[in-house]
């Protein structure tokens, strides 16, 4: 429904908005990771010509962001809009310039002059957590702002020392930001009539945005109206709630003119959020038959600087910890998951949320045991994955798993790869000098996330529900309002085909409302694989009852009962009568033009609401690769790619495909390309997109996919959420391709991405490590 537009340039952007008398917005960055602020002088700046204003800290005076966890293990800290007396990551906002242009703005940011006293910063975990490290936040001891120890068996220990393999490893993953085509982008304006201020973001959470704004700015949320035009791109960049919208409404506000932002790609690399920086160590045993006894893991998340708001620094962590078994059958298990502060910008929720990295995790130490053990990698899998009958599955952190199609997407996976023969032309290659490598990945996608598992976290701000508003006018076209926010699934179509299906019309028959406090119901947005699950459930069951009362008004209007109907092609038609019927248009005008005509007890209009708020459900997938690593260079080729995929009931087979194949490419820039660098003083290496690899076209394969349906019972639709599932098998299965590519060297794959210089310089050691055993 939305194509046409997105593709005609017909769109509408945060950047295309542009009120009369608009004031541009520019930030003064720390260039320190960590330094004392001594003074801030804008003189310089508020004689640069176009400049209207400069504001740092002390002339705003404003509270800053304090996302909290209602744990005790969870240290809160706050997040000022302008940084004051302290900077604790380069980038970090030191003041803001408002002037007449861009390029004004931008002169006098850089006409500010700081005095900043330096101070040694921790750029990474080890440095963070070593005796006597310097403290991001002093009241952060070891610069821990969580450190929970989410489950510990007793039993481990035995089982472990009864095991026949005890893999031991380290895993970690690199930095990543979502780099979405459309920046962070804001524009608020007073609207002096209505006495309130109209919010133009590029974001996933509208209503959270208003909230926000309005306990900050001390305004009633009504005189806060927050709309979301299209959006080119969030991952979950855009459903946390930064500093510069919230200053670019205070501006707007205390000068009544409008104010614009747009984030540039520096900003955007060095400045944002971040996510994935994590790093793993465990200890995982099993039988000699390859069968899993018991996980001991030890996870460390770098989260930077802050907590975002209002997830906090806890969603990576929490995440990894009680979701590191996967799909696997597990009894004895242990986690402690520790956010570890750095001098680096703040986390966010990152497609996938942890992941990625702990299915890296769990699928190496698969393919490592089997190595260990003289097994099949498939076969070992096949030993440990949770299988039909075994559902619902309590999982060793208490997770409760429904349905899942887990042992079948592997073997329908492998069977497409024909890994069968594999031994055998892996064999052939390499005879011909030629390193190629197939590897798998199996994993469980958490979505849908509910009120009930939100609130487990112990959020303070508790997400979960969705709302749906449906309005049939008088001519039988209907309006559907969401409190969920598209950028770029497909919203418009997707629930439009819902609402249609229940109320016999055509989807071309339905408008789909989002992105606008003003004429949509309260809702949690559009992140964490939510929304067909949770949206889409809001949306089936109000169109249940809108279409409850439309039967109501066509029985009494054709003299029967009301169970002696059903709506379709557009009509009411007595079942098994099909000459009976009256059209929908029709029965919605006399509710709207002749209420007289209504059933008794019947109310004039066509208006429903509902809410869904489930406890959450799970998705699952295989992927298969097939690699060919070049020696020479240590550059990896991906020649086969293969998604077995099971979100559930599948409404629209080629959204669904189109995600897969948007994660998917995430999930390969994150295994072999992307990484946002810093060196020992924490100061940003990857300013440009020449440094932060974003991968071309180019560089992805065809994506084969296969679609397995496993309705969930904690549904109204039967689907599941699959957004993030592309992202979080991909890193996984191209590791264990190219560390089989690379086994008769003894090469491992312990992290991601995989870059080549430092494959190549594994193949060089692993080589010289076997010259120098057979001269000896």
């Amino acid at each position: 429904m939305e194509d046409p537009r997105l593709l005609t340039g017909a769109s509408r952007f945060v950047d295309d908005v542009a009120p009369a008398g608009l004031l541009h917005a520019a930030f003064a960055r720390s260039p320190f990771a960590a330094a004392r602020i001594r003074s801030v002088d804008a003189g310089a700046a508020r004689r640069v010509p176009g400049v209207v204003e400069v504001w740092d800290a002390a002339d705003l005076e404003l509270p800053g962001l304090r996302p909290i966890l209602e744990r005790e293990d969870f240290v809160v800290t706050e997040m000022p809009l302008l940084a004051r007396d302290v900077v604790r990551f380069a980038g970090e906002p030191v003041a803001i310039v408002l002037a007449g242009s861009r390029y004004a703005a931008e002169d006098g940011a850089e006409a500010i002059e700081v005095d900043y006293v330096p101070d040694d910063g921790v750029s990474s975990i080890d440095e963070a957590t070593a005796d006597g490290a310097p403290l991001v936040h002093a009241s952060a001891k070891g610069n821990l702002l969580l450190d929970a120890a989410m489950v510990d068996d007793p039993g481990l220990d035995a089982a472990l020392d009864a095991a026949a393999v005890v893999v031991e490893a380290t895993f970690s993953s690199g930095r990543l930001t979502a780099a979405p085509i459309e920046t962070r982008a804001c524009v608020a304006e007073w609207d002096a009539r209505e006495r309130r201020l109209i919010v133009h973001i590029s974001h996933q959470i509208p209503h959270l945005v208003r909230t926000t704004i309005a306990d900050l700015l001390g305004l009633p949320e009504h005189r806060v109206r927050v709309i979301t035009p299209d959006v080119g791109g969030g991952f979950g960049l855009k459903c946390v709630v930064g500093r510069e919208e919230i200053l670019v409404s205070a501006a707007a506000a205390r000068l009544r003119r409008p104010v614009k932002w747009i984030e540039d790609r520096l900003e955007n690399l060095t400045s944002s959020f971040h996510g994935h920086e994590q790093r793993h160590t465990v200890r995982v045993g099993f039988d000699a038959d390859g069968t899993l006894l018991g996980l001991d893991a030890d996870i460390a998340c770098d989260v930077g600087a802050y907590s975002c708001y209002p997830f906090t620094c806890g969603v990576e962590p929490l995440m990894a910890a009680t979701e590191l078994p996967g799909p696997y059958r597990l009894t004895r298990y242990r986690a402690r998951a520790r956010a570890v502060a750095t001098d680096k910008p703040p986390i966010a929720p990152y497609r996938g949320v942890s992941r990625p990295q702990i299915t890296f995790v769990m699928e190496r130490v698969m393919d490592m045991a089997a190595r260990r053990l003289d097994l099949d990698p498939v076969e070992v899998r096949m030993r440990n994955l949770i299988g039909p009958g075994e559902f619902p599955y309590r999982s060793a952190s208490g997770l409760l798993v429904d349905e899942g199609s887990y042992q079948e997407s592997l073997e329908r996976c492998a069977a497409a790869l024909d890994h069968a023969t594999w031994r055998e032309r892996q064999a052939d290659a390499r005879v011909e000098g030629r390193l190629i490598g197939q590897g798998f990945s199996c994993f469980s996608e958490r979505t849908a996330y509910g009120t009930p598992a939100f609130a487990s976290r112990k959020m303070a701000v508790t997400p979960g529900f969705e709302s749906a508003h449906l309005r049939m006018d008088a001519s039988g076209g209907v309006t559907v309002a969401v409190g969920t926010l598209s950028h770029g699934q497909g919203h418009e179509t997707t629930f439009a085909q819902i609402a249609a299906d229940e109320l016999g019309l055509r989807p071309d028959d339905v408008r789909v409302v989002q992105g606008d406090t003003d004429s949509t119901p309260f809702g949690w947005g559009t992140f964490a694989s939510r929304s067909i699950a949770i949206g889409g459930g809001a949306v089936k069951r109000a169109g249940e009852m809108l279409a409850e009362r439309l039967a109501r008004i066509g029985a009494h209007l054709l003299e029967v009962a009301p169970e002696d109907v059903e709506l379709a092609d557009g009509s009411i038609s007595v079942r098994g009568a099909p000459g009976r019927s009256v059209a929908i248009a029709e029965a919605a005008r006399v509710a709207h033009h002749a209420a007289h005509r209504l059933p008794a007890g019947a109310e004039p209009g066509l208006e429903v609401r509902s809410t869904f708020d489930p406890p959450g459900t799970f998705s699952n997938a295989t992927h298969g690769v097939e690699v060919e690593v070049d020696p020479a260079t240590g550059a990896v080729e991906i020649r086969r790619y293969v998604v077995v995929e099971d979100c559930g009931s599948v409404i629209n087979p080629m959204i669904v495909e189109g995600q897969v194949h948007g994660g998917v490419a995430q999930g390969i820039a994150a295994a072999l390309y992307e990484r946002l660098a810093y060196d020992d003083r924490a100061q940003p290496l990857s300013g440009t997109f020449a440094d932060f690899l974003v991968p071309t076209a180019g560089e992805i394969p065809r994506i084969e996919i296969h679609h397995l349906e496993t309705p969930s019972t904690h549904s109204a639709t039967g689907a599941k959420g699959m957004g993030e599932g592309g992202m979080i098998g991909a890193p996984a299965a191209i590791a264990n391709a190219v560390s089989d590519a690379l086994a008769h060297l003894g090469v491992e794959i312990d992290e991601i991405p995989i870059t080549p210089e430092r494959l190549l310089g594994a193949i060089r050691e692993h080589r010289a490590i076997a010259t120098v055993g057979d001269a000896t």
